[in-house]
C-alpha cells in the first residue's frame, strides 16, 4: 500500500490485515460478496466501487444515508447489545469490525462460537487521510472489484496531493492533477501563514483536541491551517479546559464543528463562557451539511473514501473563497 499501514493485498490477491496491537494477522480469500459492516465507513467505501450490495447488515442502519443498504441490510445492533439472530439471517461470508484501543470486542468470541468469521479493521486508527481513503482497494479486492477500487484511490489520491497547501512528498507522480487557486491560498505549494483553528465543543463536560498525528488535524494542517491545542506527536486526543479553550479562542481565526450546534445563538447557550469568545464572531462552520434524516452523517460514511472533498472543503473555509461545500455549512 502507498499510504495504509495495517493491510495489505497479495499477488494472489487475497487481504492481509494486520493489528496494531501485535496480534497474528488475519488473512481474507476473496470473492466475499455477503459482509456486516460494523462502521458506517465500509459502507462508504463499498458504495463508493459500486459494491454496497454486498452489505447483508449493519450497526446503526437507521443514520445511514446510503438507502439502498437502508432498504436492504438487516439492522445487526451494537458492540455489547447485538442481535446474534440478525447476524445469523444476513449469512455473511465475514463481519467487519473494529477495536478501540488494545481491547478485543468481547462480543468477538460469541459469534465465533456461532461460525461467524470476523476480522477488526484499523482504518480509524491510520493517521493519513489518504491511509485511510485506501481501504477502498481492500473492499475492491474483497469483490473483486480491484480495478475499479484502484482507480477509485488514484483519483482522490491525486486530487488531494493537488488540493495540498503542503507540497507533496518528493518522487510523487500527479496524474491529472492541477494546483487550484483559492483566495490567495494556492493548492499544491506551501503557506507561510496558518489559519489558527479551535474545534470542536466539550463532550459529556470535557473538550477533546485531535492529536497531531491524528487524521482531522492533517487534513487541517494540509488545507493551511493550525490546530490550536492539539499536542504533536500523538495520534490520541488530548483534552483542554475551559480556560484554555478561552485562550485559544482569541487567537483563532476559525471555529470547526461545534457538536451539536447549528447557530451562533445555540453556541452561545451552549455554555456562557462561548458568548465572550472573540472567534464566534469569526467564521463558524460545522460538518454538517449531510446530515441524514434518521440524524447520522454522511462526514463519517463517504468522507474517509473522499478526504479531498473535505481537504476542498477546509482550503475554501480558510481562504474565505466562496464555493459549493461537500460537507461544511456555516454556523451562522
Amino acid at each position: 500500500m502507498e499510504y495504509a499501514q495495517w493491510f495489505g493485498i497479495t499477488e494472489e490477491g487475497s487481504v492481509v490485515v494486520y493489528s496494531p496491537s501485535g496480534a497474528a494477522p488475519d488473512t481474507l480469500v476473496p470473492p466475499l460478496g455477503r459482509m456486516v459492516c460494523m462502521s458506517s465507513s465500509y459502507v462508504g467505501f463499498l458504495e463508493a466501487i459500486g459494491a454496497d450490495t454486498a452489505v447483508v447488515g449493519v450497526s446503526g442502519k437507521a443514520y445511514l444515508g446510503n438507502t439502498r443498504v437502508q432498504a436492504s441490510a438487516e439492522e445487526v445492533g451494537y458492540d455489547a447489545a447485538l442481535d446474534y439472530e440478525a447476524i445469523l439471517r444476513a449469512r455473511p461470508d465475514v463481519l467487519l469490525t473494529y477495536s478501540v484501543g488494545a481491547v478485543v470486542p468481547p462480543y468477538l468470541a460469541k459469534l465465533k462460537d456461532l461460525g461467524i468469521r470476523t476480522v477488526i479493521l484499523s482504518e480509524h486508527l491510520e493517521s493519513h487521510p489518504l491511509a485511510r481513503a485506501e481501504y477502498v482497494k481492500l473492499f475492491g479486492a474483497l469483490t473483486l472489484r480491484q480495478a475499479t477500487a484502484d482507480s477509485v484511490f488514484s483519483a482522490v489520491r491525486d486530487r488531494y496531493l493537488s488540493l495540498s497547501v503542503q507540497p507533496p512528498a518528493a518522487g510523487t507522480v500527479l496524474t491529472g492533477a492541477a494546483s487550484v487557486q483559492a483566495g490567495g491560498v494556492v493548492a499544491g505549494s506551501q503557506v507561510t501563514t496558518r489559519r489558527k483553528v479551535l474545534i470542536n465543543i466539550p463532550y459529556a463536560d470535557i473538550w477533546y483536541i485531535p492529536g497531531g498525528d491524528n487524521y482531522m488535524t492533517r487534513l487541517v494542517q494540509d488545507a493551511g491551517g493550525e490546530l490550536l491545542g492539539s499536542v504533536p506527536g500523538t495520534l490520541e486526543s488530548g483534552t483542554i479546559s475551559l480556560e484554555q479553550a478561552y485562550t485559544y479562542a482569541q487567537e483563532a481565526d476559525v471555529w470547526l464543528n461545534p457538536g451539536w450546534c447549528r447557530t451562533k445563538e445555540q453556541l452561545r447557550s451552549a455554555h456562557p463562557l462561548f458568548g465572550s469568545f472573540p472567534v464566534l464572531e469569526k467564521p463558524v462552520w460545522n460538518n454538517t451539511l449531510q446530515e441524514t434524516p434518521g440524524g447520522g452523517n454522511r462526514f463519517w460514511e463517504t468522507g474517509p473514501v473522499h478526504p479531498d472533498w473535505i481537504l476542498e472543503d477546509l482550503v475554501h473555509i480558510f481562504s474565505g473563497t466562496p464555493a459549493p461545500m461537500h460537507y461544511f455549512i456555516p454556523v451562522e
